[in-house]
C-alpha cells in the first residue's frame, strides 16, 4: 500500500479556554461566584477588590520607545521578550488539577456520625465481646435512614467469613432487638417501617390513642397504609374520633430516625435571588444582586511594574523577562477576568429583562394563571444569544418579586391548546388542578378521570393519563391516598 500525501482544508469552530470558563461563569449562582471570585483573587495577584483602575498606560507599555535611549537600544523591541516561546522556569510547574475544574468531592463532616452515636451508646452496655462485637456489625449495617436492609441470615454468614464469629439468628435476632433497637433515636434497627413505628409507638405513654394506633400497626397496616378506615372502624368496633387521635399519634412517628442524627449530609444552602423586581408604577425594574456585581481593577503596582519594565535599557537578561512575562500573564488573565464578569452581568440583565417582557402580564398581577407559554428558544430569540446560553442563565438563578422568590425556570413552560383554540401555559393548567384538589372533599378526593372532567369543563380538553402525569409533577398522591377523615 502506497504512503500518499495530500492536502486538506477543514473549517472547524472551536471554543477558545476564556470562552468555555465564560460559559462556566454564567451558570453559577450567586455564592458560587463568590466563591469563584475569592479563588481568582487569591490566585492572581495583579487582581484585587476595588474600583477598575484605567488599563489604557499598559497597552502601551508593550510598544513604548523613549526618546533618551541610544540607537542599539532603540533596536531592541521590548515585544520580543513577552512571547510565550522563551518559557520561564515557573512555567514547568504542573498539576493535573485547573481552578475551573469542578470540585465534587464532599467535605468529611468533623461532627461525630449517626453510626458513631449509636457505637458510643454500645460501649456504655454490659455486655460481653463477641455479644458486643455482633452489634457493631450490625449498627455498621444500618442505612442512613436507620434501616437493617440485610436479611439476618446473611449477617450471620457475614460475621463468620469477615470476623471469624460463629454465631445462630436467634443470637443475631436477640441482640438486634434488646440491644440496637433499644437505642436512641427510637426506631433505629428496624427492618421495615411497620417494625420502626412500632418501636417509637411502644415507647410512648400509654392512653386510648396510643393503644389504638399500636393495634392499627399491629393488625390492620395494610388497610391503614391503603387508607381502608371504614374496614379499621368496623373491625376495630371505634368511633371516627378515636381513629382520627391513633392516625395523629402515627403521623407524629418519625420514619426515617436515623436522618435526625446524621450530621454528614450536606447542608440546604441558603437561596439568594440573584435578579430584584422593583415595580415603579407602571415600569418594572430589574436589579441584579450587588454580589453579582462586584468591584475588581488590575493592581496599580503591577501596573508600575510593567511601566518599570518598558523602561529598561539595553537587552534584558533571562530573570528580567521572566519576570516580563510572569506580570504579563497576570495582567492579562485579570483583564479578561474582569471582563467575563461585566459580560456576565450584561448577558444576566439581558436574560431578565427579556423574561420580564415576555412574562409582564404575570409579574404585574402574581396571577400564575397569566403565565404565558414560554421556552428557552423565545427568550434566545428575543435577545440575540444561542439556547445554551440562556439555559446557563437560567440554570440555579432566582428573582424575588412582590409575589416571592422563584427560580427562572419557573416562568418557562411548553403550551398546549384550550377549546378556543389559544395556546395556554401548561402552568395554568397544572395551577387549576391543583387548585381543584385543594378544594376537594377530602372524605372524597377527585379521581384523575374526575379530574379530567373537571378540567375538560373549564375548557381544557386534557386526557387522563396527562392529568396524572401533571398530578405527579405537583408531588400530589392518587385519591385513595389523599382520603382523608
Amino acid at each position: 500500500m502506497a504512503l500518499k500525501q495530500t492536502l486538506q482544508q477543514k473549517l472547524l469552530q472551536k471554543l477558545s479556554p476564556q470562552q468555555i470558563q465564560l460559559m462556566k461563569m454564567l451558570q453559577l449562582p450567586t455564592i458560587a461566584l463568590e466563591a469563584r471570585i475569592k479563588d481568582e483573587i487569591e490566585s492572581n495577584p495583579a487582581l484585587e477588590e476595588g474600583k477598575e483602575a484605567s488599563t489604557d498606560d499598559y497597552d502601551d507599555y508593550q510598544g513604548e520607545e523613549t526618546d533618551d535611549r541610544s540607537e542599539a537600544e532603540k533596536e531592541f523591541d521590548f515585544s520580543d521578550y513577552m512571547d510565550d516561546d522563551d518559557t520561564p522556569g515557573y512555567r514547568y510547574e504542573a498539576n493535573n488539577y485547573s481552578r475551573d475544574d469542578e470540585d465534587s468531592r464532599v467535605p468529611i463532616g468533623t461532627t461525630s456520625t449517626f453510626h458513631e452515636r449509636l457505637t458510643d451508646q454500645l460501649h456504655m452496655r454490659r455486655l460481653s465481646d463477641t455479644e458486643e462485637a455482633i452489634c457493631e456489625h450490625l449498627i455498621g449495617s444500618l442505612d442512613d435512614s436507620g434501616y437493617l436492609r440485610r436479611e439476618v441470615t446473611a449477617v450471620v454468614d457475614d460475621l463468620a467469613f469477615s470476623q471469624s464469629i460463629m454465631t445462630t439468628e436467634e443470637e443475631v435476632e436477640r441482640l438486634l432487638v434488646e440491644q440496637v433497637q433499644d437505642m436512641d433515636p427510637a426506631g433505629v434497627g428496624a427492618r421495615d417501617l411497620q417494625e420502626c413505628l412500632l418501636i417509637q409507638i411502644k415507647r410512648k405513654p400509654s392512653d386510648v390513642a396510643v393503644k389504638t394506633a399500636t393495634v392499627i400497626l399491629e393488625r390492620f397496616y395494610m388497610e391503614f397504609v391503603k387508607k381502608h378506615y371504614d374496614k379499621i372502624i368496623q373491625r376495630l368496633e371505634i368511633e371516627e374520633e378515636d381513629l382520627r387521635d391513633a392516625i395523629e399519634e402515627i403521623t407524629h412517628l418519625n420514619p426515617k430516625p436515623g436522618n435526625s442524627l446524621n450530621e454528614t449530609a450536606r447542608p440546604i444552602e441558603q437561596v439568594i435571588p440573584d435578579f430584584t423586581l422593583i415595580m415603579d408604577e407602571d415600569d418594572i425594574q430589574v436589579q441584579l444582586n450587588s454580589r453579582n456585581a462586584p468591584e475588581l481593577r488590575i493592581s496599580n503596582k503591577y501596573m508600575e511594574m510593567m511601566e518599570d519594565f518598558a523602561r529598561i535599557k539595553g537587552k534584558p537578561n533571562k530573570a528580567q523577562r521572566d519576570a516580563m512575562q510572569f506580570v504579563k500573564q497576570k495582567i492579562d488573565s485579570a483583564k479578561w477576568f474582569v471582563d467575563a464578569i461585566k459580560q456576565r452581568q450584561n448577558t444576566l440583565i439581558r436574560t431578565m429583562e427579556a423574561i420580564v417582557s415576555y412574562q409582564r402580564a404575570y409579574f404585574e398581577t402574581g396571577d400564575e394563571t397569566k403565565l404565558k407559554p414560554m421556552i428557552l428558544k423565545d427568550i434566545a430569540d428575543k435577545i440575540g444569544m444561542d439556547i445554551s446560553t440562556v439555559s446557563r442563565v437560567s440554570n440555579s438563578k432566582y428573582v424575588q418579586t412582590s409575589y416571592g422568590t422563584f427560580p427562572l425556570k419557573y416562568f418557562f413552560s411548553e403550551s398546549l391548546t384550550n377549546e378556543e383554540g389559544e395556546e395556554v401555559s401548561t402552568r395554568e393548567v397544572k395551577k387549576i388542578l391543583s387548585d381543584l384538589i385543594e378544594k376537594e372533599d377530602k372524605k372524597k378526593p377527585l379521581t384523575d378521570d374526575r379530574l379530567a372532567k373537571e378540567l375538560k369543563a373549564k375548557g381544557y380538553n386534557i386526557a387522563r393519563r396527562t392529568v396524572a402525569k401533571y398530578r405527579e409533577q405537583l408531588d400530589i398522591p392518587v385519591a385513595r391516598l389523599r382520603k382523608e377523615l
